[in-house]
């Protein structure tokens, strides 16, 4: 029988937290027609004392420690919004108590450990998903569509980039997401996780890749306010092949003077293309080739369609479907998206455990020909 009322409990009340907490309070405004009810029964953070001084502005209910709110027989999920180092050992109790999973990207901090957590995902028989919100945002629904649909043709290239301004200044404390020890990666874990999706997302799986990263400031202030080396990459620039022969590249740097948070897409195909970019997420571009043509242009062009909020039935109705879109709106898509496949019992839609554990696949493979300075194939048959 599906589950009408979901219990969720939170770890982590961070940035990450905190947005997943709004998408749950706010569903019932942007969904109006919810098959279920979804509430926060816990959260923990991580110390107790925290977690009380977290949650205190919000009303929300605190729990007394990790595993606590893992057993509690009233919660039904478990959303974890913690470091990446924390990931692996709260999925697996998580999982062995029974409950669905929703976990920040990426899912593991190595290959090793997303493989093994898509294997007892797929075991458990629970919903298991992993955040790749920009997918829920409705450009990108919109572009995913018109690839499906054919319009552009076969894909031939592909250009994506995330910029940050976050790491241009050394003095600036690092935080946990420059820290390799429990980021697990860099600049490439962070940010290019998102773009590595979006890209296997809308085109297909990814067969070779090669890689390079760079640190712009080998020495800087550390979390704890004294004098760290660097050891994480802070932009990493990777070159990828797909299996439908398309060839492109990704650019992910948090030393982009003049960026905020700066997410492009360009893919372009035989008959059509299209680009996108987060700074103006309620516009998609595109480029259709069988627009006719004359000797001053006639109807040629990108296009630059007005997605705004319209959001597939039933989302869309609030604030209306003209109102541009904000960041927050593909976090309420997926958390949308993930509930609602719990509520129904469905454990093959995405993005799975599985994809989250291929890109941490295409991760370590992009450090690897960064290291060795060579091209690293992944998926031998799909080389063309």
């Amino acid at each position: 029988m599906p589950n009408n009322a979901l219990k969720i409990g939170i770890l982590g009340f961070g940035a990450m937290g905190k947005a997943h907490a709004y998408a749950i309070t706010n569903l019932p405004y942007f969904y109006s027609t919810l098959p279920f009810s979804a509430s926060i029964a816990g959260v923990c953070a991580s110390t107790p004392e925290r977690t009380q001084a977290r949650v205190a502005p919000f009303g929300l209910p605190a729990a007394s420690s990790e595993d606590s709110l893992i057993n509690d027989p009233n919660i039904d999920i478990i959303d974890i919004c913690t470091p990446n180092r924390f990931h692996y050992a709260s999925i697996k109790k998580a999982l062995a108590a029974g409950k669905h999973v929703l976990c920040e990207k990426p899912l593991g901090m190595t290959e090793q450990e997303g493989a093994e957590l898509a294997e007892l995902a797929a075991k458990s028989g629970r919903v298991c998903r992993v955040v790749f919100n920009n997918r829920f945002i409705p450009a990108i629904m919109r572009a995913k569509q018109l690839i499906e649909e054919g319009r552009l043709g076969r894909i031939l290239s592909f250009h994506a980039a995330y910029l940050h301004n976050s790491c241009l200044d050394p003095a600036k404390p690092a935080g946990w997401k420059q820290n390799a020890d429990i980021c697990g990666g860099g600049v490439l874990y962070d940010l290019g996780s998102h773009v590595i999706d979006l890209i296997i997302h809308l085109c297909g799986p990814v067969s070779a890749v090669s890689g390079m990263a760079q640190i712009g400031f080998t020495e800087r202030t550390g979390m704890n306010g004294e004098n760290w080396q660097t050891n994480a990459d802070e932009a990493f620039y990777l070159m990828a092949e797909l299996a439908c022969g398309a060839h492109g590249t990704m650019t992910l740097s948090k030393l982009s003077i003049g960026a905020n948070d700066d997410l492009t897409l360009d893919i372009r195909g035989t008959q059509g293309a299209i680009r996108f970019s987060l700074m103006e997420p309620s516009f998609l571009e595109f480029y259709d080739a069988a627009s006719p043509d004359q000797p001053i242009g006639g109807l040629r062009g990108f296009t630059r369609i007005e997605c705004v909020g319209r959001t597939p039935a039933p989302g869309g109705a609030f604030p209306s479907p003209k109102a541009p879109v904000g960041w927050l709106r593909g976090h309420i898509g997926s958390m949308y998206a993930f509930l609602d496949a719990v509520h129904r019992g469905d454990t093959q839609s995405g993005p799975t455990f599985a994809q989250g554990a291929e890109i941490n696949r295409i991760m370590a493979a992009a450090y690897r020909s960064a290291e060795c300075g060579q091209r690293i194939v992944l998926r031998e048959e799909d080389c063309l």
